[in-house]
């Protein structure tokens, strides 16, 4: 079997660079689908060869080698599950959450909170793989680095685009200093060439317009430019209430506010993935007691079991609603996965709002734009933006709803 039955030429050429080139650090970074995390697990597996032959000549009977992702479910899903699936190897974790390949102690460390500082202190190690870089705290990042002062100490990494000013870009992917030792790949979706063509049609069709497109497609570094929602086609997507199908699954979003509005939304879904965005109740300086009158309606007219997906910063409301039999959770308020899971309905032509039940939405949708600096929707206009967003994604996200506590 030749090499580019088993890496495209792009992860070809990385492992070239990995065997051939003094380095003290390689990054992956690009496009969602690129192969980056696939090469960077035979990287991994080369790593603890190396690490276990040092080791040996040294007489040192432990060799540690970090495995570094945002939890331990993301370590989980994109390294030890894949390296069973592409080569068979099961690592099972001891009683420490630790596991073992070649002689090599291979120690976890959760990246995403400063709280993964005290899983990085108090060892040596002779390496480090770093997934989904952008995830992680800057500081634990850099414990990690410390960590691995044993002589002739690779890490690897690989991560998805975010923002130009990322410390992981700003600090080493743009630091071309020979003595830094730091050498950087980017990916598009196009370098791995083993993706069915019609799925990469696919994807690049349904993903959403501007930032989302730029870096989950083309892999660059880039923050949003104008509207966030840029494929909401009013003409297109604004339907009346006899062309809203009956038989949908029904789910409402709550975004709380007194001096500034408080907003309730109704959404069904069809089984086609089709959403509808029924009707929006939006208004100021109104006590609790009004919205719980609001969402008990609702409950009359669409079912007792409707969720409420609500923000959770008020949980004297949540608390209001669950007393009076309201089914009320926390929602997901994740900013840029949220945004990107309703324009991904919006970019499909899965998105549709009732032209006669909502309308707050179409003051917000053309004024709701991107922060340059942050990267992130700018902090306006954004009330029924945000009840849309919790009710959408939470009832998408990974895990599901989240239930309140």
């Amino acid at each position: 079997m030749a090499l580019n039955d088993v890496l495209t030429p792009k992860q070809g050429e990385v492992l070239h660079t990995y065997l051939t080139m003094p380095h003290s650090m390689i990054i992956l970074n690009g496009a969602v689908r690129a192969g980056k995390t696939r090469i960077n697990n035979f990287l991994f597996l080369y790593e603890l060869k190396r690490v276990a032959k040092q080791a040996k000549e040294g007489g040192d009977r432990h060799p540690i080698y970090i495995l570094a992702g945002a939890s331990s479910g993301s370590i989980y899903n994109n390294v030890i599950a894949e390296l069973s699936r592409q080569f068979g190897i099961d690592l099972k974790p001891d009683k420490h959450n630790h596991c073992h390949l070649f002689g090599v102690d291979i120690v976890p460390v959760y990246t995403k909170s400063i709280a993964g500082l005290a899983g990085a202190r108090g060892f040596t190690a002779y390496g480090a793989y770093v997934n989904e870089a952008t995830l992680a705290n800057e500081e634990v990042f850099n414990e990690i680095r410390n960590r691995c002062s044993m002589p002739g100490s690779h890490i690897i990494v690989d991560t998805n685009p975010d923002v130009p000013t990322h410390w992981i870009k700003r600090e080493f992917i743009d630091n071309t200093d020979p003595a830094a030792g730091i050498i950087s790949f980017n990916f598009t979706i196009d370098d791995n060439t083993f993706l069915d063509p019609q799925y990469v049609a696919t994807l690049k069709a349904s993903t959403p317009k501007g930032m989302f497109y730029d870096r989950a497609i083309r892999g660059l570094w880039v923050t949003g430019d104008g509207i966030v929602y840029k494929d909401f086609d009013k003409d297109r997507m604004t339907v009346t209430p006899d062309q809203i199908p009956d038989g949908l699954s029904v789910y409402a979003g709550v975004d709380w506010g007194f001096e500034h509005l408080n907003s309730i939304g109704v959404f069904g879904e069809d089984d086609k993935g089709n959403v509808y965005f029924i009707e929006e109740h939006t208004g100021k300086h109104k006590f609790i007691d009004y919205w719980v009158d609001v969402a008990k309606d609702i409950q009359r007219r669409y079912g007792s079991s409707i969720v409420f997906s609500c923000d959770s910063a008020r949980p004297d409301n949540i608390n209001a609603f669950l007393a009076a039999g309201i089914n009320a959770i926390n929602a997901n308020k994740e900013i840029l996965p949220g945004v990107e899971c309703v324009s991904k309905y919006m970019a499909s032509g899965k998105f549709f709002v009732n032209g006669s039940g909502v309308d707050h939405f179409f003051d917000e949708i053309y004024q709701y734009i991107w922060d340059e600096k942050t990267g992130l929707p700018v902090k306006e206009h954004d009330d029924v933006m945000d009840m849309m967003r919790y009710a959408i994604y939470t009832r998408h996200a990974k895990g599901g709803y989240i239930p309140w506590t």
